[in-house]
């Protein structure tokens, strides 16, 4: 009779310009590809079995999963030497596990909504293809919030909340691309930072 075998994982650790978050990457996707989930603290972890898991270590602020990378945010009293094995392993056993790591399902893309004007639906785009990967890439999300008189509203995810450089690339990168790209659109601003 043959035996379910685990699936292999790999897990490596990635720095990002938060030095409070570290980026747990793994071999394969976790959620679906442009879909985050963010979790602030432990009450919020309800469709995450994994994040409730990592918030019972002490050290633990704050949980990110997007993709196939979990972003873990550190109290700042505490060292990454000191815990980052410890997470790894963690999350590394979690996964061989072959549990959910988030329980949700989307009946439509949640980035798109056929209700958005034209212009939202570009500002959608040019996140999405543009800046989302590159944030992504430093462990975080960015969510679009809203658009109103030229202002475009976004939510920072993951590591960029509390990331001491979020405001340079809010500034310097995303608000220069989206003038640039769509005239109607004067300033970007972070919304809940």
């Amino acid at each position: 009779m043959l035996q379910a075998q685990a699936k292999p994982v790999h897990l490596y650790m990635e720095a990002n310009p938060n030095p409070n978050s570290l980026k747990f990457v793994a071999n394969f996707m976790l959620v679906e590809d442009g879909v985050s989930f963010d979790y602030p603290d432990a009450e919020s972890t309800e469709n995450s079995p994994l994040a409730k898991e990592l918030f019972n270590f002490a050290a633990v602020k704050r949980v990110f999963i997007a993709s196939n990378f979990v972003t873990v945010t550190k109290d700042e009293a505490v060292e990454w030497a000191e815990i980052q094995t410890i997470i790894r392993d963690h999350i590394k056993k979690y996964l061989e596990s072959g549990k959910k790591v988030v329980n949700a399902s989307f009946d439509k893309d949640p980035l798109f909504d056929e209700a958005d004007s034209e212009t939202v639906k570009k500002i959608k785009g040019i996140l999405d293809e543009y800046i989302r990967p590159a944030v992504e890439q430093d462990g975080g999300a960015i969510v679009f919030h809203s658009f109103q008189e030229g202002v475009v509203k976004v939510l920072l995810q993951g590591a960029c909340s509390g990331c001491p450089s979020s405001t340079v690339t809010l500034k310097a990168g995303i608000e220069n691309l989206l003038t640039r790209m769509l005239p109607e659109v004067k300033e970007v601003q972070a919304e809940g930072v």
